[in-house]
């Protein structure tokens, strides 16, 4: 948003010991985002990301929009596939256009800087800070509540412990890439035990005959409810993309991307499948739809004295939900501001630790301040739909780069099908819950249209003032001295 300050603020104070030959440190003396990520990184990266709070909490959304189990175990199921084939049309986006920013990046090659700032103006300002504060308080909740047995945890604890949680994984994030994923890695083991456990009692009820509430009775004939239930089970899955918005430090991106996306997914589709399998061979309908965390329910009913451990796994499974949209939120904002589309200083990476600070401090600030908010889920019902949007307008880059630039390298090229079909399906659930939901839609819409005033006042608008330009370029040096960043190289 701000003139290049003019200087890349090189010369850093440096003793012996900076001087010397870091082994982090690329050869050249260059200061750059490094591919440190192998392919298991890759996998728990989008796993992580994954499987957060949706699991132990969407399932009452489906059934209810869906109305019997196995019209709801059909929305898992295909929500699974959906998110499959959107991740392997990335897949090539991905290979081809090897840029940190995910959808915004394929944006803006295809379509130009306006529509990519919307997208980013959407995900950076109100989804991904939203979506970080809710998994936060998601994490204090479960924390908190085995310690208040008789009531519901006060709002400040909930609260305080929620912004601990984003300020210790903010420190993480911003010391070293390998600690965010050594956290993600060892969170993600944890929350597929916990799902894993689930699963073994779930075959264990199945195999005693517990199959009484899998019919069709009472199924939704309403298209709009069902299209409404696609967004629960979406919400789930969010996240399947998160390994492109940094694939520049992923190992081997074209070996590695298509790979971490097809082990990441399957073994999802297929845990999430068999959690819902499990909650259904012990719990009614009813008792779903009157649960606000079905797998505590769950717990409660089967566990005894030992159901207070799926409230803690919960919450390692939303710890590290966290430190997997911080990870690659950061990166967004990273490759935003390289196409200046976000301030200077966003671009800037630590000269000791190799890591983008500013970007990872300013969605964790922002996270916080989403936390003083009581209405941070109508902020994300709102924008569901803008989010799903721009996932299919990135896809349309595919069928329109091969037409316009058949010339750019593909090392994985997929076949058409499934991009079509993938964007005929994101109109279905973009344009149907508009009908059934018209108010929520309205607010999203506003939500958007927000970015555009600021896109031709600080992106189109060239020519500013001498006094303003020299204001933000004084204001980015001073930032570049108090973090000690300078442009990467």
């Amino acid at each position: 948003m701000e003139e290049k300050a003019g200087t890349k603020y090189a010369e850093v104070p440096q003793n012996e010991e900076h001087t010397a030959k870091d082994k982090d440190q690329p050869e050249g003396g260059a200061v750059r985002l490094q591919a440190k990520m192998s392919l298991i990184n890759g996998v728990t990266v989008i796993v992580g990301s994954i499987i957060g709070s949706g699991i132990f909490i969407s399932p009452t959304g489906v059934l209810v929009q869906t109305g019997s189990v196995n019209m709801a175990l059909i929305v898992w199921i295909v929500s699974g596939i959906f998110s499959m084939i959107g991740a392997y049309c990335y897949a090539e986006l991905g290979c081809m256009i090897k840029k940190s920013g995910a959808d915004y990046a394929y944006i803006m090659e295809t379509f130009g800087p306006f529509l990519a700032f919307i997208r980013l103006w959407v995900e950076c300002m109100i989804v991904r800070p939203c979506s970080q504060a809710i998994v936060a308080l998601t994490f204090s909740i479960y924390i908190l509540t085995p310690m208040f047995p008789e009531c519901s945890p006060p709002t400040e604890s909930v609260r305080l412990l929620a912004a601990a949680c984003i300020c210790i994984l903010t420190f993480v994030n911003c010391w070293d890439v390998k600690w965010s994923t050594l956290v993600q890695d060892t969170f993600t083991y944890a929350k597929l035990v916990a799902l894993f456990i689930i699963m073994g009692t779930g075959v264990y009820q199945l195999c005693t005959g517990h199959t009484e509430y899998f019919t069709f009775e009472n199924t939704e004939t309403d298209i709009t409810k069902l299209s409404l239930a696609f967004y629960s089970g979406l919400f789930a899955y969010n996240g399947w993309n998160y390994l492109n918005f940094i694939i520049e430090e992923l190992q081997d991106p074209v070996r590695n991307l298509p790979r971490a996306i097809a082990i990441s997914l399957i073994t999802v589709t297929v845990t999430y499948v068999f959690t819902n399998v499990a909650f259904y061979t012990t719990l009614s309908p009813l008792e779903v739809r009157g649960s606000t965390a079905v797998a505590v329910t769950f717990a409660e009913r089967l566990y005894g004295p030992m159901a207070w451990i799926i409230p803690v796994f919960v919450a390692m499974s939303t710890f590290g939900a966290v430190n997997g949209v911080l990870l690659t939120s950061s990166r967004l904002f990273y490759a935003g501001a390289c196409e200046g589309q976000m301030p200077e200083i966003l671009t800037m990476i630590q000269v000791t630790r190799l890591t983008p600070t500013p970007a990872v401090l300013c969605i964790a600030m922002l996270s916080l301040i989403y936390l003083a908010s009581d209405n941070v889920y109508s902020l994300i019902n709102y924008v569901g739909f803008a989010t799903w949007l721009s996932i299919g307008l990135a896809v349309v880059c595919i069928p329109y780069l091969r037409w316009k630039r058949p010339d750019l390298e593909r090392p994985i090229r997929v076949n058409l099908f499934f991009p079509i079909i993938y964007i005929i399906a994101t109109i279905f659930i973009t344009v149907v819950p508009c009908i059934a939901s018209p108010v929520d839609t309205g607010y999203g819409a506003l939500i958007i249209f927000t970015g555009v005033p600021v896109y031709f006042v600080f992106i189109y608008w060239e020519n500013k003032p001498h006094c303003i330009r020299k204001a933000l370029a004084s204001l980015t040096v001073t930032l570049q001295k108090m973090m000690v960043v300078v442009s990467p190289e």
